[in-house]
């Protein structure tokens, strides 16, 4: 079974109804002895960073588990993929540090004057692009597009190369999606996506079985 992760900072519902759309049995998980038959692991995540790293501190030592040793196919979606990193500007507490970089909120103070009015936060459908290969963005071809629903008013940034797994541009080019072996995660959200999120569902369900 697939475990969605309920730490109080997300809509596990709306995962869980596409992973059942989709032929596939999800759990929503709030104690950490859940994890412990988890084929992979899903983490949505919508609020402040701080508030996300401390109701996420009694899963922690179960993730490590699951995630870093075992390699458990693992999902984090907005706030969920900020959390893989190692800090926000939003908050003073440390993330997973599953992968390097900073959650910054949007800057467009020295853009030009009508990028300098696009509002924060960043909502409603971009194109996403993907810049390395990954298997689970597969059904975007190279140097193409497709789009997805974001809301949010921080952003990846200082992501190394090697983890970078697709970009969106708002103001300017952003990372919007990251990758660290079996580790993954998205700004937008999937399950607001229609068909281009249930293809990027299908592709981790098909993670989770190999």
């Amino acid at each position: 079974m697939l475990a969605i992760l309920d730490y109080g900072m997300g809509n596990c519902g709306s995962i869980k109804n596409m992973l059942r759309y989709l032929g596939t049995d999800a759990d929503v998980v709030n104690q950490p002895d859940g994890l412990e038959g988890a084929r992979g692991i899903i983490l949505p995540g919508v609020g402040s960073y701080d508030h996300g790293v401390k109701h996420l501190e009694k899963f922690k030592d179960a993730l490590e588990v699951k995630v870093l040793h075992d390699g458990v196919p693992f999902l984090g979606i907005c706030l969920g993929m900020q959390l893989l990193l190692e800090r926000s500007e939003e908050g003073n507490l440390a993330g997973l540090g599953w992968i390097k970089g900073v959650a910054r909120r949007f800057d467009f103070s020295g853009l030009h004057f009508d990028e300098q009015r696009l509002v924060v936060p960043h909502m409603g459908w971009n194109e996403v692009s993907p810049v390395n290969q990954s298997k689970l963005m597969s059904q975007i071809a190279p140097n193409s597009a497709e789009r997805f629903y974001f809301v949010h008013s921080f952003h990846a940034d200082n992501i190394p190369a090697e983890n970078q797994m697709a970009v969106c541009h708002y103001g300017y080019d952003f990372t919007c999606a990251v990758h660290n072996k079996n580790i993954f995660g998205v700004q937008f959200h999937p399950e607001k996506s229609h068909k281009f999120g249930k293809n990027l569902f299908k592709n981790f369900i098909e993670l989770t079985q190999c």
